[in-house]
Protein backbone atom coordinates (compact mmCIF):
# COMPACT_ATOMS: atom_id res chain seq x y z
CA UNK A 1 0.00 0.00 0.00
CA UNK A 2 1.50 3.44 -1.21
CA UNK A 3 1.74 6.23 1.70
CA UNK A 4 -1.32 8.16 -0.27
CA UNK A 5 -3.34 4.84 -0.14
CA UNK A 6 -2.73 4.72 3.89
CA UNK A 7 -3.51 8.09 4.13
CA UNK A 8 -6.91 7.79 2.28
CA UNK A 9 -7.59 4.65 4.31
CA UNK A 10 -6.61 6.53 8.08
CA UNK A 11 -8.81 9.52 6.31
CA UNK A 12 -12.09 7.16 5.64
CA UNK A 13 -11.75 5.18 8.97
CA UNK A 14 -11.76 8.76 10.61
CA UNK A 15 -14.69 10.15 8.65
CA UNK A 16 -16.75 6.77 9.20
CA UNK A 17 -16.05 6.93 13.35
CA UNK A 18 -18.09 8.83 15.55
CA UNK A 19 -15.37 11.85 16.50
CA UNK A 20 -17.56 14.79 15.75
CA UNK A 21 -15.68 18.47 14.49
CA UNK A 22 -17.39 19.69 17.95
CA UNK A 23 -15.75 16.84 20.04
CA UNK A 24 -12.53 18.20 18.68
CA UNK A 25 -13.75 22.01 19.22
CA UNK A 26 -14.22 20.94 22.80
CA UNK A 27 -11.13 18.85 23.25
CA UNK A 28 -9.12 22.05 21.92
CA UNK A 29 -11.24 24.45 24.70
CA UNK A 30 -10.27 21.76 27.81
CA UNK A 31 -6.45 21.77 26.43
CA UNK A 32 -6.50 25.57 26.53
CA UNK A 33 -7.64 25.67 29.85
CA UNK A 34 -5.09 22.91 30.95
CA UNK A 35 -2.60 25.38 28.98
CA UNK A 36 -3.86 28.44 31.49
CA UNK A 37 -3.90 26.33 34.95
CA UNK A 38 -0.26 25.52 33.88
CA UNK A 39 0.41 29.49 33.50
CA UNK A 40 -0.58 29.41 36.70
CA UNK A 41 2.52 27.10 38.32
CA UNK A 42 4.83 28.83 35.74
CA UNK A 43 5.08 25.27 34.18
CA UNK A 44 5.96 27.41 30.54
CA UNK A 45 7.47 24.68 28.60
CA UNK A 46 4.37 21.96 29.07
CA UNK A 47 1.46 25.56 29.17
CA UNK A 48 2.90 26.13 25.86
CA UNK A 49 2.74 22.49 24.22
CA UNK A 50 -0.82 22.41 25.77
CA UNK A 51 -1.92 25.49 23.70
CA UNK A 52 0.48 24.28 20.73
CA UNK A 53 -1.81 21.09 21.05
CA UNK A 54 -5.09 23.02 21.83
CA UNK A 55 -4.73 25.36 19.36
CA UNK A 56 -4.30 22.68 16.65
CA UNK A 57 -7.12 21.23 17.53
CA UNK A 58 -8.93 24.62 16.65
CA UNK A 59 -7.31 24.56 12.98
CA UNK A 60 -8.41 20.77 12.91
CA UNK A 61 -12.16 21.07 13.72
CA UNK A 62 -13.35 23.03 10.39
CA UNK A 63 -11.06 20.58 8.25
CA UNK A 64 -12.40 17.68 10.04
CA UNK A 65 -16.27 18.93 9.32
CA UNK A 66 -15.78 19.88 5.53
CA UNK A 67 -13.91 17.11 4.94
CA UNK A 68 -16.99 14.28 6.86
CA UNK A 69 -19.60 16.23 6.03
CA UNK A 70 -20.47 16.53 9.54
CA UNK A 71 -20.78 20.39 10.38
CA UNK A 72 -23.25 22.20 11.52
CA UNK A 73 -24.20 25.93 11.69
CA UNK A 74 -23.48 25.12 14.99
CA UNK A 75 -21.00 23.74 14.96
CA UNK A 76 -18.78 26.40 13.30
CA UNK A 77 -20.69 29.32 15.83
CA UNK A 78 -19.10 26.91 18.24
CA UNK A 79 -15.66 26.98 16.75
CA UNK A 80 -14.88 30.43 16.43
CA UNK A 81 -16.77 31.12 20.13
CA UNK A 82 -14.54 29.09 21.24
CA UNK A 83 -11.31 30.18 19.71
CA UNK A 84 -12.07 33.48 21.58
CA UNK A 85 -12.11 32.18 25.00
CA UNK A 86 -9.30 29.87 24.63
CA UNK A 87 -7.12 33.03 23.17
CA UNK A 88 -8.69 34.96 26.07
CA UNK A 89 -8.15 32.98 28.56
CA UNK A 90 -4.64 31.78 28.26
CA UNK A 91 -3.67 35.91 28.04
CA UNK A 92 -5.52 36.79 31.33
CA UNK A 93 -3.71 34.05 32.87
CA UNK A 94 -0.65 35.28 31.69
CA UNK A 95 -1.49 39.05 32.40
CA UNK A 96 -2.39 37.82 36.22
CA UNK A 97 1.57 36.40 36.26
CA UNK A 98 2.55 40.06 35.14
CA UNK A 99 0.75 41.44 37.61
CA UNK A 100 2.36 39.60 40.34
CA UNK A 101 5.62 40.27 38.63
CA UNK A 102 4.53 44.07 39.18
CA UNK A 103 5.36 44.36 35.51
CA UNK A 104 1.97 46.85 34.48
CA UNK A 105 3.36 47.70 31.33
CA UNK A 106 3.15 44.05 30.22
CA UNK A 107 -0.07 43.66 32.08
CA UNK A 108 -1.80 46.41 29.71
CA UNK A 109 0.01 45.19 26.35
CA UNK A 110 -1.99 41.90 27.79
CA UNK A 111 -5.41 44.12 27.93
CA UNK A 112 -4.74 45.18 24.43
CA UNK A 113 -3.75 41.62 22.82
CA UNK A 114 -7.03 40.53 24.12
CA UNK A 115 -8.77 43.13 23.40
CA UNK A 116 -7.19 43.35 19.72
CA UNK A 117 -7.53 39.77 19.00
CA UNK A 118 -11.32 39.92 19.44
CA UNK A 119 -11.48 42.79 17.01
CA UNK A 120 -9.54 40.79 14.72
CA UNK A 121 -12.48 38.35 14.33
CA UNK A 122 -15.25 40.87 14.66
CA UNK A 123 -14.47 42.95 12.01
CA UNK A 124 -14.19 39.85 10.00
CA UNK A 125 -17.33 38.35 11.08
CA UNK A 126 -18.96 42.24 10.69
CA UNK A 127 -17.30 42.76 6.67
CA UNK A 128 -18.63 39.09 5.92
CA UNK A 129 -22.32 40.44 7.05
CA UNK A 130 -21.65 43.41 4.66
CA UNK A 131 -20.80 40.53 2.11
CA UNK A 132 -17.66 41.55 2.39
CA UNK A 133 -14.81 38.94 1.91
CA UNK A 134 -12.27 39.99 4.93
CA UNK A 135 -9.21 38.15 5.56
CA UNK A 136 -6.74 40.24 5.02
CA UNK A 137 -4.03 41.42 7.66
CA UNK A 138 -1.01 39.99 9.43
CA UNK A 139 -1.85 38.73 12.64
CA UNK A 140 -4.44 36.02 11.49
CA UNK A 141 -5.28 33.63 14.42
CA UNK A 142 -2.06 31.09 13.58
CA UNK A 143 0.05 33.70 13.70
CA UNK A 144 -1.13 34.83 17.16
CA UNK A 145 -0.99 31.13 18.39
CA UNK A 146 2.60 31.12 16.68
CA UNK A 147 3.77 34.29 18.45
CA UNK A 148 1.68 33.48 21.91
CA UNK A 149 3.08 29.68 21.67
CA UNK A 150 6.35 31.29 20.86
CA UNK A 151 6.00 33.00 24.12
CA UNK A 152 4.77 30.60 26.49
CA UNK A 153 7.95 27.94 25.55
CA UNK A 154 10.74 30.48 26.10
CA UNK A 155 9.34 32.35 28.93
CA UNK A 156 11.92 30.85 31.19
CA UNK A 157 14.15 32.95 28.56
CA UNK A 158 12.64 36.26 29.55
CA UNK A 159 10.91 36.61 26.00
CA UNK A 160 6.94 36.21 27.41
CA UNK A 161 7.04 39.62 27.78
CA UNK A 162 8.19 40.76 24.32
CA UNK A 163 5.79 38.03 22.35
CA UNK A 164 3.04 39.63 24.25
CA UNK A 165 4.06 43.25 22.92
CA UNK A 166 4.48 41.71 19.58
CA UNK A 167 0.99 40.25 19.71
CA UNK A 168 -0.79 43.61 20.90
CA UNK A 169 1.32 45.13 18.27
CA UNK A 170 0.29 42.93 15.20
CA UNK A 171 -3.25 42.71 16.55
CA UNK A 172 -3.95 46.34 16.56
CA UNK A 173 -2.33 46.76 13.17
CA UNK A 174 -4.43 44.13 11.60
CA UNK A 175 -7.53 45.41 13.25
CA UNK A 176 -6.40 48.79 11.21
CA UNK A 177 -5.96 46.56 7.91
CA UNK A 178 -9.37 44.90 8.14
CA UNK A 179 -11.10 48.23 8.97
CA UNK A 180 -9.35 50.09 5.72
CA UNK A 181 -9.77 46.69 3.72
CA UNK A 182 -13.78 47.21 4.43
CA UNK A 183 -13.93 50.83 3.77
CA UNK A 184 -11.61 51.10 0.64
CA UNK A 185 -14.07 47.59 -0.69
CA UNK A 186 -17.39 49.06 0.00
CA UNK A 187 -15.99 52.76 -1.30
CA UNK A 188 -15.29 51.21 -4.14
CA UNK A 189 -18.69 49.37 -4.49
CA UNK A 190 -20.62 52.67 -4.09
CA UNK A 191 -18.33 54.42 -6.87
CA UNK A 192 -20.53 55.42 -9.26
CA UNK A 193 -19.82 53.58 -12.71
Amino acid sequence: MTPTERRDLMRNRLIESRLTPNAISITGLVLCVVSAVLVTQRWWILAGLAFVIGSVCDTLDGRYSRMSGKGTPFGAFLDSTLDRIEEGIVLTTVAAYFADQDNEFAVGACVVAVLASLMVSYTRARAEALGVECKVGIATRAVRVVILSAGLLLADLDLLAPAVYVLAGLSTITVLQRIFHVRRVLNTADAPL
